[in-house]
């Protein structure tokens, strides 16, 4: 039989209790348990000495014959000194999902083609700006050469 350390809740609505547990790792999360070895109230500030109380040498000799504390129990037996818990560690905790990082290539992509269309856009009003200071620019140079020729003539 697996046996794990846990938390067992009660309490009411929107006001939880915790009993530290150890049980058989099949039994529901409230059902029936080997024993109790602490109780835990989040209710309480977190440096108030009665949110974790652990019956530490019970808890010691289940750890000794190989009960499994959960996640958040080993964490309050770490706290307390019981047991040290390792530290995990997930790189990929705070990367996006992968629609996520679709969502935002499609979005990059949408700026990169808005921005690609704002360039060509300028290009052709300074094209079209310089064309009809161009055309005029061609139009007086014959004009200014005929008035050259007329000159010489006269």
């Amino acid at each position: 039989m697996s046996v794990s350390m846990r938390l067992s809740r009660g309490g009411s609505k929107k006001r939880p209790y915790y009993k530290i547990v150890v049980s058989n790792s099949r039994a529901p999360r409230d059902g029936k348990y080997l024993e109790q070895v602490g109780t835990y109230n989040p209710l309480l500030a977190k440096d108030d000495e009665n949110r974790v109380r652990l019956v530490e040498d019970r808890v010691r000799y289940w750890i000794g014959v190989g009960a499994q504390p959960t996640d958040r129990v080993a964490r309050m037996l770490d706290k307390a000194g019981i047991k040290e818990r390792v530290a995990t560690v997930n790189p990929s905790k705070g990367e996006p999902g992968k629609k996520a990082k679709e969502r935002a290539e499609e979005k990059a992509e949408k700026a990169a083609a808005a921005i690609e269309a704002a360039k060509e856009a300028e290009e052709a009003a300074a094209a079209a700006a310089a064309a009809p200071a161009e055309e005029a620019a061609a139009e007086e140079a014959p004009a200014a050469e005929a008035a050259g020729e007329e000159a010489a003539e006269g």
